[in-house]
């Protein structure tokens, strides 16, 4: 099969088609048909979720492990129903209907009231030579979300997306495929959403309606169509089923969701203690500083320079006595260097471990190291040696470990010699014997594939603490591994709005823990541009500023005191609302939900939040509505259904409706719903410092929030050690539940700030409180 980038190979073949069906069997969690020597498999996983397979051939791919981690077999049977009719057969759950078209194997899906969603259109079914599709009709009020990482708007109808992982270097708006190849989507109308996941590893692409209007497609350079369909009808439900599916993300140290500060490169270790020291010296809040590739001996994997960072250990141990953790890049390309005792290189030979061609000889490429080989991670051996390799930098102390330049990013030639993008021979193999692939079936999985061997690791290596795993690229899936950055953005007033409805739609794609480079990575951002970054970078679930090698420093106090004040204001900020994000995380791993979330995935039955992407929601209490144009100092704001207020001011506002807000340099337009109940902190300078108090701020109205806490650092949570508190607000009246779990916080006062209605304040003892407030409050 051939190299695939950027677009699917040109064919001037027709399609072939399925003829009608001639027998069908059932088994125990669904129907198969024969149609004339192809194969339809419909398998009832749910009574929400069905699994559409279609083989030319008529058989199967075998079981893959790498992208759903809860397989047909590990479903509990459901009961259906299945009818044979003369113009079809039709299969009923308590949630969907799918009928089959006998003369033409087209599928026809249908919600509980009889709304068509996710049906073929005339064209249906169809392979050629390389390729196999589905056509499906577009109602006239559908769109679509999710796709992964993607530029652009937020909604993707009459987009044409490509799943094939790549450097995205310099990306727009208009940039198609990225780091990440995530092929599934959310398609929403009022009252109605499915889910489709389109199981394919191989070079695929949607067309949502750009080359034929009211028809999307999905196409794979499979030897098969595999896809999992998901009945909403709401997008939190695809997304809860979507994740069971696939995996959730586990729960972070507390430590990760503090302020992050990187750059490439702080290249010495006199240059980190003194980021440290002003960090510190000007009370700014941060937990991390990241160590890109210059920390590296010649950019070798699992070294240290000599020279510049002469003795890691201690530094990492003082960083450590200032509440700061260390986090290190970690690329995937092993420098190539026989007979120089380099043991990462020498060893990986002597084991087979590095990606060969079909003919058998070693592949190799250019990256930082110069000539380099890359390790096959689909191998689950190579994937065992490669984490323990990190034990050369968890013993220094490395809590955290990034993973770069994993789509894998390779040149031919050295780097700085106008060389050309190359990736693996498509036809060579990949993987274990017992889960043989080749690298067109591969090529997508090897990012994810890689920072599962590193989250395996620290696993080993670090068994009673969290570690902090971050990727540039990966599958399907990957949010069971680690958190997602988007990669090499600028520092452009465009790519601080963009940053918005990548990372929602990253969410509605599964991946919880994502962010974009504070500040922008490449250029110069102005003192405006960052300091606006860093209001919206507050809200990023991921919050770490970073800055590339000769561009002028983004550190927050580089802008002059003012800029500097903003930061340190939304940095405090950040670190206030910790109670509240945390809960969020704990909400994604045991439900999916995204963490940063667009107000369609919230309010899905309004349309007008449809195509809304620059307006956000932190959870379902905080919404943002930040300025994205230099020179701005207000912006119009829709606000959903419902009473808000102004998260400075306190001013109410009955939604839907929309308002013009008033945002100086120095404000971030906040809103909050009536009866929210957001847990904060008092400001720290890092998560580790210790506090006394435990705020609710409240808003008047009715709604609840549970509150979730444990260590933050161990795994004892998975022993039960973890507590949940609730607070529910009635109008004036707040009433706090007793905590439930095993989980005991440290000793601390509790104030409940009821806004225009005064607080109140008592010592934690865990037991339930009822608190009335006067009935009218100002």
């Amino acid at each position: 099969m051939p190299q695939y980038f950027g677009q699917l190979p040109t064919s001037d073949l027709p399609w072939s088609t399925p003829q009608a069906i001639t027998s069908w069997t059932r088994h125990l969690r669904g129907v198969r048909f024969e149609c004339g020597g192809p194969t339809l498999d419909l398998t009832v996983l749910a009574h929400d979720l069905v699994r559409v397979r279609f083989a030319p051939g008529g058989t199967f791919l075998p079981r893959r492990s790498w992208a759903v981690s809860r397989h047909d077999s590990e479903w509990p049977a459901v009961d259906f129903g299945f009818a044979e009719r003369s113009e079809g057969f039709e299969l009923t759950t308590e949630q969907l209907r799918i009928v089959v078209e006998r003369a033409t194997c087209r599928l026809g899906c249908f919600d509980p009231a009889g709304r068509a969603f996710a049906c073929d259109s005339a064209a249906g079914l169809g392979w050629r030579t390389g390729q196999i599709a589905a056509w499906k009709r577009i109602e006239a009020d559908e769109h679509f979300y999710g796709f992964g990482e993607r530029t652009g708007l937020l909604d993707k109808r009459s987009e044409r997306l490509t799943n094939w992982a790549t450097d995205a270097l310099d990306y727009g708006s208009l940039t198609d495929n990225m780091y990440q190849a995530i092929p599934f989507f959310i398609a929403l109308r009022p009252g109605l959403a499915y889910g489709v996941f389109l199981n394919s590893t191989f070079f695929s692409h949607f067309d949502l309606g750009a080359e034929k209007s009211g028809c999307w497609q999905m196409q794979t350079c499979a030897p098969e169509l595999d896809y999992y369909l998901i009945y909403g009808p709401t997008p939190e439900r695809i997304l809860f089923r979507y994740t069971e599916l696939t995996g959730r993300a586990p729960l972070p140290p507390i430590w990760a969701l503090g302020y992050h500060q990187c750059r490439w490169s702080y290249d010495s270790e006199d240059e980190v203690y003194e980021l440290a020291r002003t960090f510190r010296s000007r009370r700014i809040p941060c937990d991390v500083i990241h160590l890109d590739i210059d920390y590296m001996r010649g950019y070798r994997v699992f070294t240290w320079s000599p020279s510049r960072f002469s003795d890691p250990k201690k530094l990492i141990s003082d960083l450590g006595s200032q509440g700061f953790r260390t986090v290190a890049i970690v690329d995937p390309g092993v420098k190539y260097e026989p007979e120089a005792n380099y043991a990462v290189f020498d060893q990986g030979l002597a084991k087979n471990y590095f990606v060969r061609t079909a003919s058998g000889q070693l592949f190799h490429g250019y990256v930082w190291p110069d000539k380099a080989v890359f390790p096959d991670f689909l191998n689950s051996a190579v994937r065992r040696w490669w984490g323990d390799w990190h034990a050369r930098l968890t013993e220094m102390g490395v809590a955290g470990i990034w993973n770069d330049m994993n789509e894998p990013t390779i040149d031919d030639r050295p780097f700085g010699d106008g060389g050309t993008k190359i990736s693996f021979p498509s036809d060579a193999a990949a993987g274990d014997p017992a889960e043989q692939a080749t690298w067109a079936e591969g090529h997508n999985l090897y990012g994810q594939q890689m920072v599962r061997a590193c989250r395996e690791g620290l696993d080993r290596l670090r068994p009673t603490e969290r570690s902090f795993v971050l990727t540039r690229s990966g599958f399907a899936g990957i949010q069971r591994y680690g958190a997602v950055w988007m990669g090499d953005n600028q520092s452009q007033w465009e790519h601080l709005e963009l940053s918005l409805p990548m990372l929602c739609n990253m969410g509605l794609s599964g991946v919880a823990f994502v962010g974009a480079d504070i500040g922008g990575f490449a250029r110069n951002a102005t003192a405006e541009l960052f300091a606006r970054w860093m209001q919206v970078g507050t809200l990023y679930p991921l919050m770490r500023g970073h800055s590339a090698l000769h561009t002028a420093r983004h550190e927050p106090w580089v802008f002059g005191e003012r800029v500097e004040a903003i930061c340190r204001k939304y940095i405090e900020l950040r670190y206030q609302l910790l109670p509240y994000l945390y809960t969020l995380f704990w909400r994604a791993m045991t439900h999916g939900e995204p963490i940063l979330r667009p107000l369609v995935y919230q309010y899905p039955d309004d349309e007008r939040t449809y195509q809304l992407h620059d307006q956000v929601l932190l959870g379902p209490l905080l919404m943002a509505a930040p300025i994205l144009r230099p020179g701005s100092d207000c912006r119009a704001v829709y606000l959903p259904a419902g009473l808000w207020h102004d998260w400075w001011t306190g001013e109410r506002f009955e939604g839907p409706a929309h308002i013009l807000a008033h945002a100086p340099l120095d404000r971030l337009p906040l809103y909050v719903p009536a009866g929210a109940a957001l847990p904060m902190n008092p400001v720290r300078q890092h998560t580790g410092e210790p506090t006394d108090a435990l705020i609710w701020r409240v808003w008047p109205g009715e709604g609840s929030w549970t509150l979730y806490e444990d260590d933050g650092n161990s795994f004892a949570y998975r022993e039960g050690q973890w507590a949940t508190t609730t607070c529910r607000v009635q109008q004036t009246a707040v009433e706090l539940t007793e905590r439930q779990g095993n989980w005991q916080p440290p000793e601390r006062q509790i104030r409940i700030e009821l806004l225009g209605c005064g607080s109140r304040q008592f010592c934690d003892d865990g037991a339930a409180r009822q608190l009335l407030f006067r009935e009218s409050c100002n």
